[in-house]
């Protein structure tokens, strides 16, 4: 046995909902679970540099089962850069999943 903590055995010290441990299981072993998987992670995929500038609000899913993606700016002067890195959130987001996920991402203020 190695010396490092085990993962599994970490408590919390509240209680947790199903899918929030749920959540924390599938990303022990790898497992990227779904839309809400991309919400509940999105400073650790985006980055501090992205996450400060925008939040997701809405993940639509399309009949090609990939996803639009709507993000708002914390500030409305933001979404200009915000369009330009949309290519780079998108990049992101699909390397996250492991494969072409997303079709748009769009901006709203």
């Amino acid at each position: 046995m190695s010396n490092q903590p085990n993962k599994l055995n970490q408590r919390t010290s509240r209680p947790q909902t199903i899918a929030g441990v749920m959540g924390g299981v599938l990303k022990i072993f790898g497992i990227r679970a779904s839309d809400s998987d991309l919400v509940a992670r999105w400073a650790e995929i985006m980055g501090s540099e992205i996450a400060n500038k925008a939040n997701i609000i809405a993940i639509k899913k399309t009949k090609n089962n990939k996803f639009n993606v709507v993000i708002r700016p914390t500030n409305p002067a933001l979404a200009l850069q915000l369009s330009y890195m949309s290519e780079e959130i998108k990049n992101k987001i699909n390397k996250y999943f492991g494969r072409d996920a997303i079709e748009k991402i769009s901006i709203r203020k």
